[in-house]
């Protein structure tokens, strides 16, 4: 229990003292816990957002106690910009963090995250399993949090056994950072194993059992020294390997899961925008130079929605322990999705578009006294918009810091799902050209233009999502008045960072 403070006959230099230590400890008491549970790869295929083909019980529950963002969005598609964006409340565009390899304290030494500055306010932060993008050269952000960070594998098999002296995949040695240069000079691994294992033979089983362990020492401490925690427990599936327990493949009929129902780029659309191939074919079978097969396909979309189903039951564990450590009425728990993901559709795998698949995300939380059970909002929302957001639902002050903050709190929508705070959300991603793209609640424009050759060609897509959800047509040509009005609003931003 924490010190009961009772003046008496002290000194008034010890009384004061004892005094702002019980108001301090009273502070502390008072402040909410913070669980954010990060899902690598996990696009809205999810019972609760409407996907009739997942199995997804855990989140489903959960969602019925919490606010869903319908239209939520990352900042970039791909791991490690997405994660800044979480973490720094910082637009790619706003630090010049835009690849794998983009290390944060070589940019912003003296950046304050998103965990820092719950630490400056007390808390106890923790990181476990895959938080800031960890390979590619990339070595996180070890001082964002109070203890060392808890690793876990990314790539990981659980039947296939290499023989001695064999070397790494390619995605092994790069998320571990053994080999960048030369990578196709190395084996590829398969892209789908269903092992009859449990859980844990599988870093997300791992990082579900450690969490658990340290929800039970947070409850702990909470209770000697009212010590509030915020744990960040990142999950690695859907990620590619598909390599999650046998149990979870079982749960799903092949023959009803969704098949891309386009496979081809808009029409009209740039050259630049669309993507062939990609991290997808560092993985076996998938043809290096060839389209994949509809058997293929098909089983890759078997193994997402299996590798979903085995991250909602670890996700699910760590939700059933916090409510049996009492702590569910006074802790806000975030999931978050770091980017969406391809299965397909205009005959594109994996991410690293400025499309919808890519770039939408889910976003549950539940706040308690604040978000209403099983409500949703419309409300376009950002991954920077979260470290405002939670730091003003711990009542926290807002972060300041040295690099760009770009989010807005979200608070008035968790108390209103119909409160708007802004209409429209960015995102963007870099190629050839850097594609800059504004998505309100109806429309999507995406500007790609070459900041580095100023007066080269500049090419717009605009797409109409009540009219055209799959993105069919590009529609920059025919609606000249939407694609001015959004223009305006990029134009808006500054001028890129690199």
């Amino acid at each position: 229990m924490p010190h009961r403070c009772r003046p008496g006959t002290i000194r008034p230099r010890l009384l004061v003292a004892m005094v702002a230590a019980c108001a301090w400890g009273s502070a502390m008491a008072e402040r909410p816990d913070v669980l954010l549970i990060l899902v690598d790869d996990l696009k809205p295929a999810l019972g609760c957002y409407g996907d009739e083909a997942a199995r997804t019980p855990h989140l489903d529950r959960f969602a019925a106690r919490s606010l869903r963002f319908d239209l939520a969005y990352c900042n970039q598609a791909i791991c490690a910009p997405s994660r800044f964006s979480l973490m720094l409340g910082s637009h790619p565009t706003s630090t010049g963090l835009y690849t794998l390899g983009s290390r944060l304290r070589d940019a912003w030494p003296d950046a304050v995250t998103l965990p820092q500055h719950f630490a400056s306010h007390g808390y106890r932060t923790e990181s476990l399993g895959k938080v800031f993008h960890i390979g590619h050269g990339n070595v996180g952000d070890p001082q964002s949090f109070s203890v060392p960070h808890f690793p876990e594998k990314v790539i990981e098999y659980a039947a296939r056994q290499p023989e001695q002296g064999d070397p790494a995949t390619r995605e092994e040695a790069l998320f571990e950072t053994r080999q960048v240069e030369g990578i196709r000079s190395l084996p590829r691994g398969p892209a789908c194993e269903a092992a009859d294992v449990p859980d844990d033979a599988y870093a997300d089983g791992r990082v579900a059992a450690e969490t658990i362990r340290r929800l039970q020492a947070a409850a702990d401490r909470r209770r000697r020294s009212a010590t509030p925690f915020l744990i960040v427990a990142g999950f690695a599936r859907p990620h590619l390997p598909f390599a999650v327990p046998k149990r979870y493949w079982d749960l799903h009929d092949p023959a009803r899961l969704p098949a891309p129902q386009r496979h081809v780029p808009p029409e009209g659309a740039p050259a630049v925008a669309g993507k062939r191939g990609g991290e997808i074919t560092n993985y076996e079978p998938v043809p290096v130079d060839a389209p994949i097969d509809p058997a293929l396909a098909r089983r890759l979309v078997h193994g997402y929605y299996a590798s979903v189903s085995f991250v909602d039951a670890q996700i699910g564990k760590v939700l059933d322990e916090l409510d049996r450590l009492k702590l569910d009425d006074s802790t806000i728990v975030m999931v978050w999705g770091d980017h969406g993901f391809h299965l397909g559709d205009h005959g594109i795998w994996t991410k690293h578009t400025n499309y919808e698949q890519a770039n939408r995300i889910p976003l549950l939380i539940r706040a308690p006294g604040v978000t209403a059970p099983g409500s949703a909002t419309r409300q376009p929302a950002e991954s920077v918009d979260l470290f405002p957001t939670l730091a003003e639902l711990a009542g926290l002050p807002p972060p300041v810091a040295p690099q760009p903050l770009d989010g807005i709190s979200l608070v008035p929508v968790l108390r209103d799902p119909e409160v708007r705070v802004r209409d429209h959300a960015f995102h963007c991603y870099p190629k050839r050209k850097l594609g800059r793209a504004i998505r309100t609640e109806r429309h999507r424009l995406v500007e790609w233009r070459n900041w580095k050759e100023p007066g080269s060609a500049v090419e717009y897509e605009l797409y109409d999502y009540d009219a055209d959800p799959l993105e069919s047509r590009n529609l920059a040509r025919e609606l000249p008045d939407e694609l001015a009005r959004l223009r305006a609003t990029l134009e808006r931003y500054p001028t890129p960072a690199f």
